[in-house]
């Protein structure tokens, strides 16, 4: 019986190597997430977001200046950007805040517009998309100002928590690449056409739009809503184990041990135990609802190694910088456009497009076959 596994038909495409790439590796079975040669936790805990960028654009743009140059042309990035805000709030009324950004970043031409602008667009256009949907008017970009610290002065009326800002900077570096995930793959498929860099971030940007990609994290936090405080977790599992729902935070497609990026993300979230910023913190909650959530997954899926996801404790240390969770999608793509526009640049020196075959299971024209090759 043919069950589809050298397709991927059924599957995802599960296992079916799309693309070669030498800018990250995803280890689901040890539980590793290798970025350029380097661990993801190494990474986390030394690199800005202009370090990640020179990391991931090394070797693909040329001429490629160091971190203190990128960091400064980042800056001057996010003044360009606003000068499109006249012409983008006005059009963005009404609109989710990720269809916000999708209509802003829509607005650029891919003749123009290069990778340094599309990064420094997402934090722009998110903050005053949000302050817009409150009645409050954008706050100018400080070109001085590293991207995260920036982003937050933009979105709380020019104040900056400093350990708010140092937390949102670890997060955007772990989640700027994480291999051939759905986002990602999609802005290599685009690329590959020639469409150009901005049709391939906004398509990226259109799948991570998606609940089973982008938008996960917020759920994690109604989840801690419904479960109120520590008595509320034995029942509340109780009754979503009887109703056989999804656990939200737990279990991921690629990893069958811990998700590494949950550990950077817990360690956030724990530096900021003392420190509230501007959102609560849940920590002591979370621990526990994770510890309980484990025990009970271990005992009732003894093999399928489900272990805590980086949805988990992203939603976590997002509500903890005081970031709401309308915001929580865009502060994703906002660390993954790095990821994205260094897998386009990687495409479009293959030089071919993305053509991958399909199964034809509908009718045949009678008195005709298939050939053997065929599909």
């Amino acid at each position: 019986m043919d069950t589809g596994q050298n397709t991927g038909q059924g599957m995802g495409l599960d296992g079916v190597v799309a693309a070669v790439t030498n800018l990250s590796q995803v280890d689901g079975k040890a539980g590793r997430l290798i970025v350029r040669g380097r661990d993801i936790e190494d990474l986390a805990g030394s690199y800005d977001f202009a370090d990640m960028a020179v990391l991931l654009w090394d070797g693909l743009v040329p001429d490629l200046p160091n971190a203190d140059v990128v960091r400064r042309s980042l800056g001057q990035a996010r003044l360009q950007a606003a000068e499109t805000l006249p012409l983008l709030l006005p059009a963005a009324q009404g609109l989710s805040p990720i269809e916000g950004l999708r209509a802003g970043l829509a607005l650029f031409n891919d003749q123009d517009c290069d990778h340094l602008l599309l990064c420094a667009a997402v934090p722009v256009f998110a903050a005053a998309l949000w302050r817009q949907s409150h009645g409050s008017r954008p706050i100018a970009p400080n070109p001085n100002s590293g991207q995260a610290e920036d982003f937050l002065a933009m979105l709380n009326d020019g104040t900056v928590d400093g350990a708010a800002a140092r937390a949102l900077e670890t997060y955007l570096v772990t989640v700027a690449d994480h291999g051939l995930n759905a986002s990602t793959f999609t802005a290599r498929v685009v690329a590959s056409t020639k469409a150009g860099i901005v049709s391939s971030v906004v398509a990226a940007l259109c799948a991570l739009k998606g609940p089973l990609h982008g938008g996960a994290p917020g759920p994690v936090l109604d989840m801690l809503d419904e479960i109120g405080d520590p008595s509320g977790v034995a029942p509340w599992l109780d009754a979503q184990f009887a109703a056989g729902e999804r656990l939200m935070g737990f279990g991921h497609r690629v990893y069958r041990t811990r998700d590494p990026r949950a550990d950077v993300l817990k360690g956030v979230v724990s530096d900021l135990r003392g420190n509230l910023c501007r959102g609560p913190n849940r920590i002591e909650l979370a621990e526990r609802v994770e510890k309980e959530v484990l025990r009970r997954l271990a005992e009732r899926y003894p093999d399928r190694g489900l272990d805590t996801n980086v949805e988990f404790y992203t939603a976590l240390a997002l509500e903890a910088i005081g970031l709401p969770r309308e915001l929580f999608t865009l502060a994703f793509a906002m660390g993954r456009v790095l990821g994205w526009t260094a897998h386009i640049f990687e495409q479009e020196q293959t030089g071919r497009i993305i053509r991958p075959a399909s199964r034809y299971t509908g009718p045949i024209p009678e008195g005709r076959k298939l050939s053997a090759i065929a599909g």
